[in-house]
């Protein structure tokens, strides 16, 4: 079964006497476009019925008559129907069209209005857990509170979760290492400063780098300044 054609080519102008008929049907369709056409664009969308030799004759006699005005650029020539030609806009028809724009304005700020309201409810719908995500949210909620009921148990029933004794070689054995730190932290800072004394900060760091030398974390300063290491007693005794 053969395809049906859509587009129907018109007839073929030809002979001396059609050339009026195709000087109307061009000047109409440029009327109609009211728009800038070369020769080729014209014949092109007229379907053949002129064909684009003739179209370009065309063109130029109705520039000659003034029916249309005739721009080139470059190369390319163009031909656009005379404004001064064209009917006037009457004012009814022109008041009407100015209501039409305000009330097609309105519509808009309107339709805008309600997309912004659309909008800030779908963003708090997708903020919103499902309810999927709410069982599971529950369920890690629930194992979280029976993990820190089993930690309080201890204490409600009165023992003792870390003894004197324990609390007391935990003091000990945290003044010593921190003694041992500071110690060896001291003596790396004197031999790196001589070291590197005359390197510039980049070549300093560099070396630095190439030796897999670790400086201290904002971690280890911000712990420095604790009352842990600066005045607050730990376990009973003071920082050294």
């Amino acid at each position: 079964m053969s395809k049906a054609k859509t587009d129907t080519k018109a007839p073929v102008l030809k002979g001396q006497e059609a050339r009026r008929v195709a000087e109307d049907t061009v000047l109409e369709y440029i009327k109609r476009m009211n728009r800038p056409f070369g020769a080729v664009d014209v014949s092109a969308n007229l379907k053949g019925a002129v064909p684009k030799t003739a179209t370009q004759k065309i063109l130029v006699t109705l520039a000659e008559k003034g029916e249309l005005v005739q721009k080139t650029y470059g190369k390319t020539t163009f031909f656009v129907a005379n404004q001064a030609n064209l009917e006037d806009m009457p004012a009814e028809k022109l008041q009407a069209l100015e209501g039409e724009h305000k009330a097609l304005e309105e519509a808009n700020k309107t339709l805008a209005a309600e997309l912004k309201a659309a909008s800030t409810d779908l963003a708090k719908l997708k903020a919103t857990p499902t309810d999927a995500e709410l069982d599971t949210q529950l369920k890690e909620n629930a194992a979280k509170i029976i993990k820190c009921v089993a930690h309080l148990e201890p204490l409600r029933s009165g023992s003792s979760i870390v003894s004197a004794d324990e609390l007391a070689a935990m003091d000990r054995e945290w003044t010593q290492w921190r003694a041992e730190w500071v110690r060896r932290k001291k003596i790396f800072n004197n031999f790196w400063a001589l070291a590197t004394d005359a390197l510039p900060p980049q070549d300093s760091a560099a070396l630095a780098e190439d030796l897999g030398i670790e400086f201290d974390t904002q971690e280890h300063a911000m712990l420095e300044k604790s009352p842990l290491c600066v005045s607050a007693s730990v376990l009973g005794k003071r920082c050294r």
